[in-house]
């Protein structure tokens, strides 16, 4: 953990290793029983999981608020909190299953300003009291990046910045997904291409800046977005 850190210009205190060490430990217990990852190694762990999920911390400024949309086993959002005490975070997922786990995960962390949510997006995005509330929205790998971005986009205040963390092979779902950005209201501000330290497992962030309000008709009722992409 300390080395790939290095790599990536982050450096850990006692604390924040013992908590990431107790989350791997979470992690593999609970996915005995119900299925969280195909990550079992706890060298994969760490960095598929742990160092993957810090790349993005960069793009955080102080005291933001942070929804992670389906967040799964809790990826990017909790390794993000143990590392930023500042940052409001709500992790959003639609599997109750996973919500026990990442309430079980928040509770032995003792980690404050993180809720998990139960809730598909589709629906959780048409709710006033969150709709462009938060200052980002983050996502590893849900969706192709049209519907990710009719899942994230609606959740983003104008002048917020959605976080798409990718695989390596993206070029043709990015051209297909510049119309969709635009008229969800966003404008894409850069792509960070990088391989994960001493590995050859290419990555790309996809930072997309809301500049205008999204639509009140996105996102639209759950399945469509995923069945009928945008650039359809």
């Amino acid at each position: 953990m300390i080395e790939y850190g290095k790599e990536i210009n982050i450096t850990f205190t006692e604390e924040q290793l013992q908590q990431f060490y107790q989350y791997m430990q979470l992690l593999i217990e609970w996915n005995e029983k119900i299925n969280l990852t195909a990550i079992v190694e706890p060298k994969e762990i760490i960095l598929k999981h742990f160092i993957d999920s810090l790349t993005i911390l960069k793009y955080i400024n102080k005291e933001q608020t942070l929804i992670d949309i389906g967040t799964g086993a809790g990826f990017p959002g909790i390794p993000i909190k143990i590392m930023r005490q500042d940052i409001e975070i709500t992790l959003l997922d639609s599997l109750n299953k996973r919500i026990n786990f990442l309430e079980e995960v928040i509770q032995q962390l003792n980690l404050k300003k993180i809720h998990a949510v139960h809730a598909r997006i589709e629906e959780y995005g048409k709710n006033r009291k969150y709709r462009e509330s938060y200052d980002i929205a983050t996502s590893r790998a849900v969706a192709n990046l049209t519907t990710l971005s009719e899942y994230m986009l609606p959740m983003v205040k104008v002048g917020g910045i959605s976080i798409c963390m990718k695989g390596s092979e993206i070029e043709e779902e990015f051209l297909k997904s510049q119309k969709a950005i635009d008229i969800l209201g966003g404008n894409i501000q850069k792509v960070d291409t990088f391989t994960l330290p001493k590995s050859d497992n290419k990555r790309n962030v996809i930072i997309v800046e809301k500049k205008k309000s999204t639509p009140s008709k996105f996102p639209r009722k759950p399945g469509t977005p995923s069945k009928e992409p945008l650039y359809n």
